[in-house]
């Protein structure tokens, strides 16, 4: 199921606008003729995420967003996050029970990643909220955190979070997870296969580090999957051919 929202919508108060993406000038986009370096990051990616240029064929229906190609998942709702005007596909998030992942693609160098950054300027926006933490897993070094949310009955309550970057060539992955994903690995494993079978479509075109990569909404719904229009509603099971998706208006 594929829902859209607009951003105001979202429950989870993130940092500050732009918060750890300030990277660099605007004018200093990289340069398409640069010889190529060593891949950026640290993170094993053979297992994903992948750049278009190294997709696997491995058979999984992904849904092309643009600057991701997500793959649906039995039992996992995909939501796309709007701006304010409604216009433009900000972020996707990826639901699974009590757990959610947030996904977002960013332009970056050639030959250096920016996730060290942008982790840093992450953790300084967030210092002032409370403790946070800086824990090495297989998915590199993460935030641990927690954010203020919005509570059942309008209140602000205390959520933690899981902040993951993964740098590629010419591109930066992060994943914000919530609720359950947050803490408990097992819980996070099917979202964190998700992140790993994502494909990032950077392009061709010079950005400055740290602008986002264009998302859109789908124009096809790839064979497999299904497309119907409905209303807000509680997510439902995914059925054996594929993900149903559902887009709300």
């Amino acid at each position: 199921m594929f829902r859209r929202r607009r951003h105001d919508q979202s429950d989870i108060e993130q940092p500050a606008e732009g918060a750890g993406l300030g990277l660099g000038d605007p004018d200093d986009v990289d340069d398409l003729d640069e010889v190529e370096g060593a891949e950026p990051g640290d993170v094993d990616r053979s297992g994903g995420p992948y750049d278009v240029a190294e997709a696997p064929e491995d058979g999984l229906t992904r849904l092309d967003l643009g600057g991701l190609r997500v793959p649906g998942a039995e039992g996992m709702e995909l939501r796309l996050e709007l701006d304010e005007s409604g216009e433009v596909v900000q972020a996707v998030s990826v639901v699974h029970g009590d757990s959610a992942m947030q996904l977002m693609a960013f332009a970056a160098p050639r030959t250096e990643g920016i996730w060290d950054d942008v982790r840093e300027e992450i953790r300084k926006s967030l210092a002032s909220q409370g403790l946070v933490d800086q824990v090495d897993t297989d998915l590199g070094r993460e935030l641990h955190a927690s954010l203020t949310v919005v509570g059942p009955q309008g209140q602000s309550v205390m959520q933690p979070v899981r902040f993951v970057g993964i740098d590629g060539p010419r591109w930066f992955v992060r994943a914000l997870f919530s609720g359950r994903a947050a803490r408990d690995r097992e819980a996070a494993a099917g979202l964190e296969a998700v992140l790993r079978a994502t494909v990032v479509v950077r392009g061709t075109d010079p950005m400055a580090p740290g602008d986002p990569l264009a998302l859109h909404v789908p124009g096809e719904v790839p064979e497999g999957m299904s497309r119907t229009p409905g209303s807000e509603k509680p997510p439902l099971s995914m059925p054996e051919r594929g993900p149903e998706i559902t887009e709300i208006r």
